[in-house]
């Protein structure tokens, strides 16, 4: 299993580009969990899959570790997820699965648990900034996830399911009730772009490994 340590907050502020409210609720009805998953509700949860945990995983780190930070590994790929903090508007932020190891700041992430929502927002540590769904994108990009808001409301929120099994986690987006997916197929400067896009989780796309770094 894997140790994944939290920082722990509570966020209370609206999104930078006109997320809904705080505690606003999600637009759609969150998808079912498929069978297997098990929502991991805070460090208390998180606690009860660590100490259960045999050899904890660790990032392959080519810089020194933050104590408190995640990376982010995609089964279908294995890769970690890096932002892209120097792309041009509109990906600028844009989450990619497309490191080979866990280089520094651009795969690291901090998850936040928000305890009065039960959710989670992961902030970059490329650029400082919450990661978002962009729901309004059309196209290959819609749902997009982007390190773009500077506070954490419904687009920045997200719950974390585990499978014991499989030994992975997976993520949904608060925003549309969809699990984050791996763009594995997609070809130019989103391929392997991260997208809260799948009604469930059916397979590597949409699995993760979260390693401490």
């Amino acid at each position: 299993m894997t140790t994944v340590l939290l920082s722990l907050s509570a966020l209370a502020a609206t999104s930078a580009l006109g997320a809904p409210a705080v505690g606003a609720a999600p637009q759609v009805a969150p998808a079912a969990v498929p069978a297997g998953w098990e929502k991991i509700d805070g460090a208390a949860e998180l606690a009860r899959i660590t100490e259960e945990s045999g050899d904890a995983q660790t990032a392959r780190a080519a810089a020194a570790p933050e104590p408190t930070a995640l990376a982010v590994e995609s089964a279908k790929n294995n890769k970690f997820v890096s932002t892209e903090k120097t792309y041009a508007a509109p990906n600028t932020g844009a989450l990619r699965a497309r490191s080979d190891v866990y280089g520094g700041s651009w795969e690291g992430f901090t998850f936040e648990w928000i305890g009065e929502e039960s959710t989670f927002a992961m902030k970059s540590h490329a650029n400082g900034l919450y990661v978002a769904v962009e729901k309004n994108y059309t196209g290959a990009s819609q749902n997009l996830l982007r390190a773009r808001s500077t506070s954490a409301a419904g687009w920045e929120r997200f719950v974390l399911y585990y499978n014991e099994t499989l030994d992975r986690f997976a993520i949904q987006s608060e925003l549309n009730g969809l699990f984050v997916a791996m763009e594995n197929n997609y070809t130019g400067t989103l391929q392997y772009a991260l997208r809260a896009r799948s009604a469930d989780v059916s397979g590597s796309w949409e699995e993760f490994n979260l390693y401490t770094i």
